[in-house]
């Protein structure tokens, strides 16, 4: 008995071992990522990103005491603590898109749990990341649209956490969202309809998307709430957009909706189901933009559901049935490749 049980325990050694070792590679990878993409991010100039310098004018600002800002609280009080700290401009840039990649960890992690969860967490973080890198809608959240852009995904988390009845975690993502930009409430006021059927919901959502297509949003908001009308077309005025009916953004979140239900015969079970499931949520994140995005600068509406895209794509990869997507050195390497992509974004400021 003692022979044979001592290979078993070589072996359950070195499977800890070997466990242990691509934990750590996993862990160092994200981080050297992580620290890699802040930095280019957070070294930029001003003139990179249309928004850059109006962030850096409050920030200098405030050194010198309160100011009339639109900023929301929780973005004001880490912009107002940063500023008196004495922080500079690059640095106060790193830690607002240090903290936005946390963010997208932490979503990553919650989207993991909500599909069923499982090993490999740490490889689903990264190629959540890796998604996110690649997509120019996160590059707009990281230089332009950044209050907005560190809303975005504690949105997605907490309609995550509403579709599975968690209260509280919906309720403290909720206030996170709002205090960095006040366009969460448009999305959590949409919330209560993930308590209804996906087939419903589905109906609701094609109405939403034939009523925007044709216009009919764009007037009976204007008919019926001109404040609100007003408020969605004065924004950013002076800049220079394509407002009214955007057919190409429209078809292109539908596209992506129905990417998931196209795949979904190479996504193992149980996380084909779940992973279905999950795009109620996304539907969710249109009605916003069904409903208001013929305004200016309309692509603000669709910055949370363009973030939950990476993650579905994410997890179309982690859990496919082909091993060769699943594969934790593609997905590595993936990670390393999106970062020179991201790269190439930033500097040539290649946005959506």
């Amino acid at each position: 008995m003692p022979t044979s049980a001592t290979p078993y325990l070589e072996y359950s050694n070195t499977s800890n071992v070997m466990t242990n070792a691509r934990i750590v590679l996993s862990t160092m990878l994200i981080l050297a990522a992580c620290v890699f993409v802040d930095l280019v991010v957070g070294l930029r100039g001003i003139d990179v990103g249309s928004d850059t310098y109006v962030y850096a004018d409050v920030f200098e600002h405030l050194r010198g005491g309160m100011i009339e800002t639109r900023f929301e609280p929780g973005f004001l009080l880490i912009t107002r603590l940063m500023s008196v700290a004495g922080f500079s401009v690059h640095a106060y840039q790193c830690v607002l898109f240090g903290l936005l990649l946390l963010l997208a960890i932490i979503a990553a992690r919650h989207y993991f749990a909500y599909l069923g969860g499982g090993r490999g967490r740490l490889t689903f973080v990264i190629a959540g990341l890796a998604f996110l890198l690649l997509s120019p809608m996160f590059v707009n959240a990281s230089i332009n649209a950044v209050r907005q852009g560190l809303a975005s995904l504690p949105v997605f988390i907490a309609l995550l956490a509403f579709h599975q009845r968690q209260w509280r975690t919906f309720f403290i993502y909720g206030v996170i969202a709002t205090g960095f930009h006040y366009s969460s409430l448009v999305y959590l006021a949409f919330a209560p309809l993930l308590l209804i059927n996906l087939k419903t919901l589905r109906i609701i959502a094609l109405l939403a998307f034939i009523a925007y297509c044709t216009g009919l949003t764009m007037i009976v908001v204007r008919a019926a709430v001109p404040s609100l009308y007003n408020a969605v077309m004065d924004y950013s005025l002076a800049s220079k957009y394509k407002s009214g009916v955007r057919l190409d953004f429209a078809a292109f979140s539908i596209f992506w909706y129905a990417l998931p239900f196209m795949l979904s015969s190479i996504v193992r079970e149980p996380f084909r189901a779940r992973l279905k499931d999950s795009t109620a949520v996304y539907l969710v994140m249109l009605l916003p933009f069904f409903a208001l995005g013929w305004g200016n600068f309309s692509n603000r509406y669709l910055l949370s559901a363009y973030m939950a895209i990476s993650m579905m794509v994410a997890a179309i990869f982690f859990h496919s049935r082909l091993s060769v997507l699943r594969n934790p050195i593609l997905l590595r390497g993936g990670l390393v490749i999106s970062c020179a992509v991201f790269y190439y974004y930033v500097v040539n400021q290649v946005l959506v």
